[in-house]
């Protein structure tokens, strides 16, 4: 490996001193504070390998429905920690829950997955239609 190193100087770009210069368009759209945050809610309900996997079974069962006793083992987690992740995603609107005897039952809701990419979708792209990247060509 070569020890010596050579300098070479970095360029200054010119730099625009009007704030105008700076934006070629004003922003509008996007989500608003309370939007963003059930959004979060809902990502952060997502964002666990577990309830990722449960999710994914439930929606895969022939049945359209799984109990939670059957969900321990393809996860290898205890029945109350499978529980509570199912809680948490019951919390956020992706599943419902139906109390059998001494067991509990989740299902997909319907379109709670088509609702969310439509939610991410509407936020992603500007009312124009065009792609973010192109939109300031």
């Amino acid at each position: 490996m070569n020890s010596s190193r050579t300098r070479t100087a970095l360029t200054v770009l010119d730099q625009p001193t009007d704030v105008a210069a700076c934006a070629s368009a004003p922003l509008a759209g996007g989500l608003d504070v309370d939007a963003a945050t059930a959004l979060a809610q809902t990502l952060k309900a997502l964002a666990d390998p577990a309830r990722l996997r449960l999710l994914s079974l439930v929606a895969g069962s022939s049945t359209g429905e799984a109990c939670v006793c059957d969900l321990t083992g393809p996860l290898g987690l205890s029945q109350p920690t499978v529980s509570h992740h199912c809680k948490v995603l019951v919390d956020a609107g992706f599943l419902t829950r139906e109390k059998r005897g001494v067991w509990a039952y989740y299902a997909v809701i319907p379109g709670a997955l088509h609702t969310l990419a439509d939610v991410l979708g509407s936020a992603a792209v500007p009312a124009d239609g065009r792609a973010a990247s192109t939109a300031r060509a």
